[in-house]
């Protein structure tokens, strides 16, 4: 297996020019609980390059009924990158000041229940994203209301 870096600055391109649109190559979950993880997903597929087609636990989007959890699940997301030891995308969770422009921030309640993927866009100082759903383009996180975050720091990526 080989480790790539994770092209930062493809998943940042993808994100800032779909972030106010709808790439037709996916379906929008929108009206089905929400497209900012399929959106978060598809920036770091742009970023990365590769996905795991590992039944029920990898990353994977072919089609709307063909497709992981975790490509448009929030928890589902962060279980993946943060314990994917095989192919594709891997992160581990960092600190505001640690997180990097095609990392992800996930919202959440005090309680831990995640409910939103925004992609961070730039940090210039203040952390911008661009999300789906309530769609963004290089929106201060600061003005989202939310009570926890987690910053999805991506490290790099695992290919054969």
């Amino acid at each position: 297996m080989r480790e790539l870096p994770y092209n930062r600055a493809a998943a940042v391109a993808y994100a800032r020019r779909w972030a106010l649109d709808r790439n037709p190559a996916y379906y929008d979950f929108e009206k089905i609980g929400g497209d900012c993880t399929s959106f978060a997903s598809q920036s770091i597929y742009a970023g990365a390059g590769v996905m795991n087609f590992t039944p029920v636990m990898g990353w994977y989007y072919r089609s709307s009924y063909d497709r992981t959890a975790s490509w448009s699940g929030v928890e589902y997301l962060y279980q993946f990158l943060i314990n994917n030891q095989s192919v594709g995308p891997y992160a581990k969770v960092v600190s505001p000041d640690k997180a990097l422009p095609g990392d992800i921030v996930q919202l959440g309640t005090a309680s831990g229940d995640f409910y939103h993927s925004p992609v961070i866009t730039a940090i210039q100082p203040t952390i911008l994203v661009a999300a789906h759903t309530y769609d963004a383009l290089d929106r201060p996180l600061s003005s989202y209301i939310y009570e926890v975050a987690r910053f999805l720091h991506i490290e790099g990526v695992r290919t054969w």
